[in-house]
């Protein structure tokens, strides 16, 4: 199968495209490498690529593959919240742009990486792929467009499915500090403190970042008719964590560490998810991580690499400061395009 992978230089899409490859597809990736000097190890980059901005991408260039795994975006709500109309150009319209002439093209199937943030604000209740949805943020409302929109070019002849990723957590050559549990660990090796946002209250769904391309991996070979249109909760079962308790779960693996809560400090976001139909739907499937693992994982990778303070709050490891240091440069335009080619 040959497959483009959209964001193939980012912290998920890496771990995607090597497992894709290993499985046997004919990968090739898309990507403006706007994380190029984020580096954490050894970056696989012998991908054939279009080194390009996902906006530009053309129906001529698609005709060869059978699938699209579309991860390329804003990544997260602080990027999203840079420019709330550019949220919607690249993570809404370039989608649908990339759908469209991918259907145009013959291509088959579209994996497209949604995120459980579209939940918004829930409780405590386990909600399943048919609840309310609630989005608070940029990014959580331009992945539910994107749903809306694929699903009505969904027929016979293209399946789009919606991948509805937990928080992403876990070791990548693109390492990120700006998702939960990521910085948490780093905050405990490099300060030997957790200095909390908000109380911790909330609930997450986490979800490794390894599992999420097991789990692309599965979806490519999954029977069309029963993923077509649909979308899927990615998070394994048990794998609904309040901040508070995850943060007390990085204390446990890291010796001398402590936690500090801010005062009267609400977290928006607050959901608990459901991920039995992925299981149903991939009963041969299974996730390879819990927390407590993946902790240790990135424990023993930070301290194999040196991490220092200095890395752990610089721009190197999250991504709106990262943007907004590529702004500044004169790296990057307004809209985020680079102002010279992509160097290969």
């Amino acid at each position: 199968m040959r497959v483009l992978v959209t964001g193939h230089r980012g912290y998920v899409g890496s771990v995607v495209a090597a497992v894709l490859r290993h499985a046997g597809c004919d990968v090739v990736g898309l990507d403006s490498d706007l994380y190029g000097a984020c580096d954490f190890g050894r970056v696989q980059d012998d991908f054939p690529s279009f080194d390009m901005d996902l906006r530009d991408i053309e129906f001529t260039d698609l005709l060869s593959f059978d699938a699209v795994v579309h991860l390329a975006a804003l990544s997260d709500d602080a990027c999203g919240d840079i420019d709330p109309d550019l949220t919607l150009a690249v993570n809404h319209h370039a989608t649908i742009r990339l759908a469209s002439e991918s259907k145009r093209a013959q291509v088959a199937r579209f994996l497209f990486a949604s995120s459980c943030s579209v939940y918004g604000r829930q409780g405590t209740e386990l909600l399943n792929e048919s609840a309310a949805v609630r989005p608070l943020t940029h990014y959580a409302r331009s992945k539910l467009l994107c749903e809306r929109d694929l699903a009505a070019l969904s027929d016979e002849s293209f399946c789009p499915t919606f991948l509805r990723l937990g928080t992403a957590y876990g070791v990548s050559p693109r390492l990120r500090l700006d998702t939960v549990v990521n910085d948490f660990v780093g905050s405990a090796i490099v300060q030997g403190r957790i200095a909390m946002r908000t109380s911790g209250a909330a609930w997450r769904p986490l979800v490794h970042v390894e599992d999420i391309a097991r789990v692309c991996r599965a979806m490519l070979s999954a029977p069309e008719e029963r993923i077509r249109n649909e979308s899927f909760n990615v998070v394994p079962e048990e794998e609904n964590h309040r901040v508070i308790d995850i943060a007390d779960a990085v204390i446990e693996a890291v010796p001398d560490c402590a936690r500090r809560l801010p005062k009267d400090a609400a977290d928006q976001c607050n959901y608990r998810v459901d991920g039995s139909k992925l299981a149903e739907v991939l009963p041969r499937f299974s996730f390879r991580w819990r927390l407590a693992k993946g902790i240790r994982q990135l424990m023993a990778a930070m301290h194999n690499a040196g991490l220092t303070a200095g890395d752990w709050r610089s721009d190197r490891y999250r991504r709106a400061l990262r943007l907004r240091a590529l702004q500044e440069q004169g790296e990057v335009d307004s809209e985020l395009r680079r102002h010279h080619p992509v160097s290969t």
